[in-house]
């Protein structure tokens, strides 16, 4: 057995912790600039979330032995090699990008604030605090979901090095 196939648990597992911590640090800068009024690019602070995808899987070689004999045969029939089909293997999780959330903003009323606008109003980011929380303890129990399975494949390769 191939020493990649072997350890692709662990890849998969690991590409699924790094992209949960990006989640991670993702959902808190948002919660950071929750009340962020005025950026670089203009208006105030857009909700950003990460865009993934299942990583391309790694294509192993299959050899099968060709055990169809004819009775009666010349060298054309058959050759000496084996049948040679591929096996896709999964490899995980990867980050596409992080997009910023096109939903407008919350307009909220407050003549005093600076960057209020003519009628009073101010553009608050389209952020919802609650949300992101839910979406950050959904990301903490996939990291640890990543780490009980990359723990699990560790015990299973330490085992099979003991037989």
């Amino acid at each position: 057995m191939a020493l990649d196939r072997i350890f692709s648990g662990l890849g998969i597992s690991a590409s699924g912790m790094s992209l949960q911590r990006t989640r991670m640090n993702t959902i808190a800068q948002n919660i950071a600039n929750a009340e962020t009024t005025r950026t670089e690019q203009g208006g105030p602070y857009r909700r950003k979330f990460i865009v993934s995808k299942e990583a391309d899987p790694v294509v192993f070689p299959k050899f099968v032995e060709n055990e169809i004999r004819l009775e009666q045969s010349t060298g054309d029939h058959f050759k000496d090699e084996p049948i040679r089909d591929e096996i896709p293997v999964p490899t995980g999780t990867q980050l596409v990008e992080i997009a910023e959330d096109q939903m407008p903003p919350r307009l909220v009323y407050d003549p005093s604030h600076p960057d209020a606008n003519e009628q009073g109003y101010v553009a608050m980011p389209n952020i919802n605090t609650v949300t992101e929380m839910v979406d950050m303890i959904s990301a903490a129990r996939a990291f640890e979901a990543n780490l009980t399975a990359l723990n699990a494949a560790k015990d299973m390769n330490r085992k099979a090095l003991e037989i």
